[in-house]
């Protein structure tokens, strides 16, 4: 599943006309992990752990790498809007679901095999004396931005953007207006996690018991038709609940994200303290 084009709820930058969007915020709640029975990360808590980029570059574990606000992320988005027919790239909300699905793959991927699918889901390659190197520098400090909230299994901001209840589509007429403005609000992100599966199908491969529920979170949003050979991941699906509304769709992405990565990017175990005679 890739996004065709721009998906809807897309983000536009101030230099768009009469547009004004913002990310939805952190919502409340907690993420239990799978990995520590009754063990809950709240928001504002910061589990200690080490990122993909630490390790390799032998980086301090309390450094932070510097979050992208809404200047960034509309520079981002009109960088991306730079990029010459007839290659398609993502927009920052597709960015951001695909490099959740990246960083959540059992094998880190080299930077290399992933930024080519910035300015082109297929991956083409740009044209020559296009300069991609401030857009890959964005790309590049979002992408250590989740790599350590997704590390310390701490709660972070999807690039998700709110739509208003009448621009949802509610053809089917199953969803309440604040429930279809959700789903819609929230397809871009997970288009683009779609997408990186596709591309990187190791996290797929990974044979766990506990993997279909919290795809299920997350491939609902998709239209049923383009899950082929998922018939275990419908029959979640059809159990579920649609979201209420759009704070709640954000909170189940990052719940899934945080608990599919309890499974491809388990924390080493913390050493036990010897027992006291």
């Amino acid at each position: 599943m890739r996004p065709q084009g721009r998906p809807k709820g897309e983000y536009r930058s101030a230099e768009h006309e009469g547009t004004s969007v913002r990310p939805q915020g952190r919502p409340k709640g907690e993420y239990r992990s799978a990995e520590h029975e009754g063990t809950s990360v709240s928001p504002q808590s910061r589990p200690r752990g080490e990122t993909r980029s630490e390790k390799r570059a032998g980086t301090p574990v309390n450094s932070r790498p510097q979050p992208l606000d809404e200047r960034d992320m509309a520079r981002l988005q009109d960088l991306l809007d730079r990029v010459p027919a007839p290659l398609e790239p993502l927009d920052v909300s597709a960015l951001d679901g695909f490099l959740c699905g990246v960083l959540l793959q059992p094998q880190p991927v080299p930077a290399e095999r992933w930024l080519r699918h910035v300015a082109d889901a297929d991956g083409r390659a740009l044209p020559p004396g296009f300069d991609a190197g401030p857009l890959h520098a964005l790309v590049r400090r979002r992408h250590a931005e989740l790599d350590a909230a997704i590390a310390r299994r701490q709660w972070f901001d999807p690039w998700v953007f709110e739509l208003d209840a009448a621009e949802a589509d509610g053809d089917d007429g199953e969803l309440d207006p604040a429930a279809a403005a959700a789903r819609d609000a929230v397809y871009p992100w997970v288009a683009g996690f779609a997408t990186a599966m596709e591309l990187f199908p190791g996290l797929m491969r990974l044979v766990s018991p506990g993997l279909a529920e919290p795809l299920a979170l997350l491939y609902r949003h998709l239209d049923a038709d383009d899950l082929e050979d998922a018939d275990e991941l419908l029959a979640i699906i059809e159990t579920l609940e649609p979201p209420a509304d759009l704070a709640q769709a954000v909170e189940e992405l990052v719940r899934a994200t945080l608990l599919i990565a309890d499974l491809s990017r388990p924390r080493p175990a913390r050493p036990t303290s010897p027992k006291r005679r």
